[in-house]
């Protein structure tokens, strides 16, 4: 009976992979100036402060909460509607599968990795030195977030979708209007609708910093109070955040399983 040899295997490949994995990571941290050292000399005044803000919370401030937190959530609310509602146009144009045409299809893309590649505090500092401070320029920078978001997604549907549908319309005479109305969309609207809840949420999140840069809403608030140094403010500001952000979350992702 012949004697089975089993190779060795090369770990050359995999060693080197982690070991350039590992060299990336500890020379950005270099690069970066980030020191473990420094994190564990503040964790004593980062316990002083968070002793100020939630040890306890100034609970009578709440009140003064509300209004800004609404004006977020409106700013949310809107920004999310008119960048899925122009996003949707747009992706079904960008998608190579519904308009055949590289002129039309590669130019729209690359608009549209322009825009996702600006995050809607750039965004928002840019329409507040145009527009001024308020919540306007939070929309307007929360819809082109939204547009360059969605857009991507919604696009890489239409093109993953089942192209038999398509094919059975076509050879029926069907117009390209009736092949987006009757075979695309009732394919790709459960996700979109998915998308825009995604967005949605990821709009909450980040209209609630854009004050910071005058864009109005929650953001605005907590940064007068840090400014004025009321951290017990700043902690009811904080706890009313995460819990109604929280709450959207938990909502928003039963609304997106049960659409998908």
């Amino acid at each position: 009976m012949e004697r089975l040899i089993v190779p060795r295997p090369n770990h050359l490949r995999r060693n080197l992979i982690i070991l350039t994995v590992v060299f990336l990571v500890v020379g950005s941290g270099w690069f970066a100036g980030f020191d473990f050292v420094q994190i564990f000399r503040n964790f004593i005044k980062g316990g002083r402060l968070l002793r100020r803000m939630f040890l306890p919370p100034a609970w009578s401030y709440a009140p003064k909460v509300v209004t800004p937190l609404i004006e977020t959530l409106r700013m949310a609310l809107v920004g999310t509607f008119w960048g899925a509602l122009t996003a949707l146009p747009v992706a079904v144009f960008a998608a190579n599968n519904f308009i055949r045409n590289p002129y039309v299809n590669k130019p729209l893309r690359f608009i549209l990795n322009i825009f996702r590649t600006i995050p809607a505090m750039v965004l928002a500092s840019l329409f507040v030195a145009v527009f001024g401070t308020g919540p306007f320029s939070g929309v307007l920078a929360l819809s082109v977030f939204t547009f360059g978001l969605i857009s991507k997604l919604t696009y890489e549907s239409i093109e993953a979708i089942d192209y038999g549908q398509v094919e059975a319309l076509m050879s029926l005479g069907a117009t390209k209007v009736n092949v987006l109305r009757y075979a695309i969309l009732p394919q790709i609207l459960p996700q979109f609708m998915s998308y825009t809840m995604y967005g949605f949420e990821v709009n909450v999140r980040a209209a609630a910093v854009l004050g910071y840069v005058g864009a109005g809403g929650i953001g605005q608030t907590f940064e007068h109070n840090l400014a004025w140094r009321e951290f017990d403010k700043v902690g009811v500001i904080i706890v009313i955040s995460f819990f109604v952000v929280l709450v959207i979350d938990l909502v928003s992702s039963r609304i997106r399983r049960s659409l998908v």
